[in-house]
């Protein structure tokens, strides 16, 4: 099969350079708006060739790697394919995407979020092994065509990825609390100390704390503007949830409960039960 990417930033660079290692595979190539994109990742080796956006139609897979925003328009033009091509987006969000997508490729396309990612973006920031052991939720698969989901479960599959599936309504809810409130958090963490701190202090007492923190705050803009919007309903009760929680602790703070704090910290603590 031959593969085209649109979108060779992060995600899409990173998944140019597993799949040619496949031999199922047998061209990746990609597109992008950016000429700037389409020369780095020439000169970084992450696809064979650049080519058009319109001429992505000719190809078995098409990738979606760009902002949801983006891959809402980029669906609109993609009506005229064969009934076998398989579209799989990327994108962080999926109920609108999903809903956004014309009824004739309905069937061809697939809703996929990769569970991964670094706070860089652009080609330079394409690493190999990025998706090597990361989950990824397929959503709403009872749509796409039978011939689409094999396909796409063979990729993920061959990337060593573990599959998760769900409604997309459920994933955007999930993905606000697991995903966007922090990068939310973490971008207001960074202008809160900008705006009280000056750049020396910074300088010398930002530890690993704060950089982890505030790791975050370096994702793009461009890319989390779309994000925001499409999810705006679940960040928004996220965000009010996370600082109902803030506040009691602030509460308790000021009111010396420190049998409180340290019950507050204890249970915070046992995320980690979880994930490690």
């Amino acid at each position: 099969m031959n593969v085209a990417i649109v979108g060779l930033g992060l995600m899409g660079g990173s998944l140019a350079l597993s799949l040619k290692k496949f031999d199922f595979i047998d061209k990746v190539v990609g597109s992008d708006h950016n000429k700037g994109h389409q020369q780095d990742a020439i000169k970084l080796n992450l696809v064979d060739k650049i080519i058009k956006f319109e001429d992505v139609k000719k190809y078995d897979i098409i990738v979606l790697a760009i902002p949801v925003n983006g891959i809402i328009s980029a669906l609109k033009n993609l009506t005229e394919i064969d009934e076998d091509t398989t579209i799989i987006d990327l994108g962080s969000t999926k109920e609108l995407i999903v809903s956004s997508v014309p009824k004739q490729i309905r069937k061809n396309f697939i809703a996929a979020h990769p569970m991964t990612g670094t706070e860089n973006f652009g080609p330079h920031a394409a690493i190999d092994g990025l998706y090597d052991g990361k989950s990824v939720v397929l959503c709403d698969l009872e749509e796409s065509g039978e011939h689409q989901c094999k396909v796409a479960k063979k990729m993920f599959k061959s990337l060593n990825m573990k599959k998760y599936f769900m409604k997309s309504h459920e994933h955007d809810r999930h993905a606000a609390f697991i995903s966007h409130m922090p990068h939310a958090i973490s971008y207001s963490l960074a202008n809160t100390v900008m705006k009280q701190e000056n750049k020396n202090n910074i300088l010398a007492l930002a530890a690993g704390g704060f950089r982890s923190m505030s790791r975050l705050a370096k994702s793009s803009p461009d890319m989390w503007e779309d994000v925001f919007k499409q999810n705006k309903s679940n960040i928004l009760e996220a965000i009010e949830l996370f600082e109902t929680e803030l506040s009691h602790l602030k509460k308790s703070i000021q009111n010396d409960e420190w049998n409180k704090v340290y019950q507050d910290m204890k249970n915070g603590k046992k995320l980690h039960d979880i994930l490690d």
